[in-house]
């Protein structure tokens, strides 16, 4: 019987577009969030984003040779904490990150230079210093 007088009355359009109504009210909340969730990311650099999300980061920001000796140079690395927890877990070892991330490092030079055919076996990996410089951040050299 209540179904008969908002038929009659019209209330079931008007309820039918309020429901409309609020759905495309949400939708368009929806829609806001994500576009405002995209612009956030967008400024964020990828180390920031990966770390957000909790996964690995690792990149190569530079490449330094040295002119007088092209033999002699380095890379400098960038890496989150997600990454060194990675390496931990496949069994690298470190008291700080910077030697864990060398370790794998030097473990993935070595396999490059194994797949090209140099004897591996016959090179040393020379040494790594670092200077913590505060931050968050060390120069490793």
């Amino acid at each position: 019987m209540k179904q008969f007088f908002k038929k009659i009355l019209g209330i079931d359009k008007l309820e039918a577009a309020t429901e409309a109504a609020v759905r495309i009210k949400i939708a368009a909340e929806e829609g806001a969030m994500v576009a405002i969730e995209a612009e956030r990311l967008a400024k964020m650099s990828p180390k920031e984003v990966a770390t957000e999300k909790k996964e690995p980061y690792i990149a190569v920001l530079d490449t330094k040779v040295n002119p007088e000796n092209v033999r002699n140079g380095f890379f400098e690395l960038d890496w989150n904490e997600y990454f060194v927890l990675q390496l931990t877990e496949a069994g690298y070892i470190g008291v700080t990150e910077e030697e864990i991330v060398d370790q794998w490092f030097q473990e993935l030079c070595r396999n490059v230079g194994a797949e090209q055919g140099v004897g591996m076996d016959r090179r040393g990996s020379g040494y790594v210093n670092f200077n913590n410089l505060g931050d968050g951040k060390s120069e490793v050299y």
